[in-house]
């Protein structure tokens, strides 16, 4: 695992949280009990802080950072999904924010909230509990087609995910 101290910054990982090996974490993150960071993320909290809730999943090749006026959190049960890039944002409980899609600084996605795969949250956007945000540039509307059940499936699947890398994942190479 690629963790680091930035000076008196030093990451604090729960022992029940999941860093995969082939993932960075820099200065003041917060990582809870069985939260997860997958392989090529990168959660750098150099200039304020990162908090990722628990059983929260920050998917593979993500960028997270986060500013002194604008730290970055993400609530409990919630999913991050694979290549987002997220700074300076507050995402609560339960939201899924999907593949490729970016959530910047200000924006604040209520509890329930979804981000659709590729979408553009510009700065200090805001998605309304239960609803997505689509597009470029995002819009809301109410979600009818992907609710709370659906995405808590996909948190207790990486929650699940986490303790199967946890005991049988080996490097074979170096």
């Amino acid at each position: 695992m690629a963790i680091y101290a930035l000076g008196d910054l030093e990451p604090q990982i729960h022992p029940q949280a999941y860093v995969h090996p082939d993932a960075t974490v820099i200065g003041d993150v917060r990582i809870a009990a069985f939260a997860s960071v997958w392989p090529q993320t990168v959660l750098r909290g150099d200039h304020g802080y990162i908090e990722i809730g628990e059983r929260s999943n920050v998917q593979d090749g993500c960028v997270v950072h986060c500013t002194r006026q604008e730290p970055t959190i993400l609530g409990p049960d919630s999913a991050v999904g694979h290549a987002v890039h997220v700074e300076g944002a507050t995402i609560g409980t339960g939201c899924l924010i999907a593949s490729g899609s970016v959530v910047l600084n200000g924006s604040v996605i209520e509890d329930g909230g979804m981000v659709g795969a590729g979408a553009v949250l510009s700065y200090r956007s805001h998605v309304p509990a239960g609803h997505i945000a689509l597009g470029v540039p995002a819009r809301t509307r109410p979600n009818s087609s992907f609710g709370p059940e659906a995405i808590q499936r996909v948190v207790d699947s990486y929650v699940r995910r986490a303790q199967l890398f946890r005991e049988q994942l080996r490097r074979l190479a170096p």
